[in-house]
């Protein structure tokens, strides 16, 4: 059997793509405050944008960067396991092309038809509103589809195993978005129009995103051929993969714009609410759910062997990423559902965004921890599939995750807050935590049918008890912190009271005899500057 990357290696793959998911991340906050300075979060104009910016969203999804790396990265990084660079290459811009058609034609059909997509996913947008929308999501569809070939740019760097550039790039467009913000926002009385600046700067970033990528690409594909065909079996494999991955990813999209449409029922600020909120949220799922399932599925796919082998393989590197997933991700939950007023704050407390915008993001914050932990692990557990080259089971599975969350959505975000008789502000919460609830549904239903394909996995519960008293032990020190400090700066108070928890948690792990702990300090000391 040929052996993935040693231990050592993957956990130096894994946290290149965290530092860089973390530092495009970082960027990207900065870009949310920055917008919330000038839009705050009850205008229509940042409701317009903020839903808008979901439309060309889907078709970055759709054919994009999880698409590609559950269809794309398995057959690619066979190839160069095998040594088969003259098929890579024929592979990879067999692609190409296919994406680029795909894309254009898609791009084309989205731009006239902007006026229903947001009557599919906005409906409760009316008047000036709904015309900024439309306006806007066809300016942003033009971008899109650079961020789709950026997708490709990635599947060709982590295949040679190159994550550093290709999770960072985003950097420059949110850079661009910035600059459009400060350069405008200080002289634009109309918000409006600010936001159509802003539109075709994200065009403009997404372009130079996917530009600062491809020198780099032109380098390592050394034999790419850039031609529409099919002849190549291992192209048909692709193709054959992406449909199935694509429908998968669409019903998860279609349960976003689910609530995306829910929230436009609700009252004016319901939908940046939320969007504030899934920015936080998918911060963790980023950082520690994608950099694992990033870095293992290469890894997964080039393992050769017997059935046998190839299982036993993959139970010890799925064991061992759910390990390292959950020492991070259950700290998150714990600050959202404890601290998210205080994080909520610091990163976007400014201008016409209230202490009160922030405890409002708070409330919707908490419902999402319902099932972070069980998106993520999800993520690993489905990277697992595509390695087995089966992207059918997950997509069985993420329709039962939508049918759920549409039915305990609607029920939580219309009727449940008129039953129990507070604000109807508050039916984004409720999205959010069925969202959660479906979330853990899901993750059961791909455990149990990879358990009887490659034998037992999960996490042990005396690790899992630990990391939720490691967590509560830091957030009642947070909580003490915060209420001896009183009333500062959010950005202080963040600082302030973050940080204890942060260390009051590694601290608790550490002496619960957490392993996870002393090999994050290991793979900081020895990551090689050379690898990025």
């Amino acid at each position: 059997m040929t052996n993935s990357p040693s231990r050592e290696s993957t956990g130096r793959h894994a946290f290149l793509v965290g530092a860089g998911i973390l530092l495009t991340r970082v960027i990207g906050l900065a870009r949310n405050y920055v917008f919330a300075h000038y839009f705050g979060l009850r205008n229509p104009a940042a409701d317009a944008f903020n839903a808008s910016f979901r439309i060309p969203n889907l078709l970055q999804t759709l054919f994009g960067e999880g698409v590609l790396s559950a269809s794309f990265i398995p057959v690619y990084s066979r190839l160069l396991a095998e040594k088969d660079e003259e098929e890579a290459g024929r592979v990879a811009g067999a692609v190409l092309a296919m994406l680029a058609l795909t894309v254009s034609l898609v791009v084309l059909g989205g731009v006239l038809a902007a006026p229903y997509l947001i009557e599919l996913i906005a409906a409760g947008f009316h008047g000036a509103t709904r015309d900024l929308a439309i306006r806007l999501a066809r300016i942003l569809f033009l971008g899109a589809g650079c961020l789709v070939l950026s997708a490709w740019c990635l599947g060709i760097l982590n295949s040679h195993r190159k994550f550093f550039l290709s999770y960072t790039a985003p950097v420059a467009w949110n850079l661009v978005m910035i600059a459009c913000l400060i350069v405008f926002g200080r002289r634009s009385a109309d918000l409006s129009s600010l936001a159509v600046k802003l539109a075709w700067a994200s065009v403009a970033g997404s372009a130079l995103q996917f530009t600062v990528q491809l020198p780099a690409v032109l380098r390592l594909a050394r034999r790419l051929r850039v031609r529409l065909d099919l002849a190549s079996a291992h192209a048909r494999d692709v193709a054959r993969n992406f449909i199935p991955v694509f429908f998968s990813r669409g019903v998860v999209q279609i349960s976003a714009y689910v609530d995306l449409w829910l929230a436009s029922w609700l009252p004016t600020g319901a939908v940046t609410g939320l969007a504030n909120a899934q920015l936080l949220y998918t911060l963790p799922v980023s950082l520690f759910g994608m950099s694992v399932s990033a870095a293992e599925l290469p890894a997964m796919s080039s393992a050769v062997g017997d059935h046998r082998e190839v299982a036993e393989h993959l139970q010890t590197r799925l064991n061992r990423g759910l390990r390292q997933i959950a020492f991070f991700i259950v700290p998150s939950a714990m600050a959202f559902l404890a601290l998210g007023d205080v994080i909520t704050g610091a990163l976007f407390q400014s201008g016409r965004f209230t202490h009160t915008d922030s405890v409002y993001v708070w409330g919707i914050l908490a419902g999402s921890a319902v099932g972070l932990l069980a998106s993520t692990m999800g993520r690993l557990y489905s990277s697992t599939y595509y390695a087995l080259r089966d992207t059918r089971t997950p997509l069985r599975y993420a329709l039962a995750r939508v049918t759920l969350t549409t039915a305990l959505g609607y029920l939580a975000a219309i009727p449940l807050p008129v039953w129990i008789g507070i604000d109807r502000k508050w039916g984004v919460a409720g999205l959010t935590a069925s969202a959660g609830v479906a979330g853990w549904v899901e993750f059961t239903l791909l455990r149990r049918s990879l358990n009887l394909r490659i034998g037992r996995t999960g996490l042990p519960v005396p690790l899992v008890a630990k990391l939720w008293t490691a967590a509560a032990a830091g957030a009642a020190v947070a909580w003490g912190v915060k209420l001896a400090l009183g009333r500062l700066h959010p950005v202080v108070a963040g600082i302030a009271i973050l940080i204890p928890y942060g260390c009051v948690y590694f601290a608790a792990a550490y002496l619960l005899r957490v392993e996870e702990c002393a090999h994050v300090f290991r793979r900081v000391l020895r990551i090689n500057p050379s690898s990025l």
